[in-house]
């Protein structure tokens, strides 16, 4: 994909990040070190205890963040397969004997279109994604 139709999507996709990393899993850290911080205080407790005590505190963190991390790849991946499709479609076009600019406008017109396209994708996955993230550890 071209850098200049990349960015867009790009700084997109990192202000949902902020916003869900502020909004969600800062929220999920607090409550994980201080439970594990509670762990730590009873003073009963074997060194396995406390363990798997801290293992079950970062648990939900952890399934939050598999959870972005799973969304993030989904995203991607759709959009790298929209814009495989528009190269297949210009190099099948350049075969049958299109004009290279020709074919350049195309591609650029095709992978434009996987931008916007993916672009009015966000706004629906950041609120499954947040949605998803608040149902964790309850």
């Amino acid at each position: 994909m071209a850098e200049v139709q990349q960015l867009p999507v790009q700084e997109v996709v990192n202000s949902m990040v902020k916003s869900v990393e502020r909004e969600n899993i800062r929220k999920m850290q607090g409550l994980m070190f201080r439970c594990s911080a509670s762990c730590c205080e009873d003073s009963q407790a074997s060194m396995q205890q406390v363990h798997q005590c801290i293992e079950r505190c970062h648990a939900p963190l952890a399934q939050a963040q598999a959870l972005v991390t799973s969304e993030l790849e989904k995203f991607q991946d759709r959009l790298a397969r929209c814009t495989m499709h528009c190269n297949d479609k210009a190099k099948d076009s350049i075969d049958a004997g299109s004009k290279e600019l020709q074919v350049k406008w195309q591609l650029d017109s095709c992978v434009t279109k996987c931008v916007d396209d993916h672009m009015h994708l966000i706004p629906t996955m950041t609120k499954k994604m947040k949605e998803s993230l608040s149902s964790i550890g309850k």
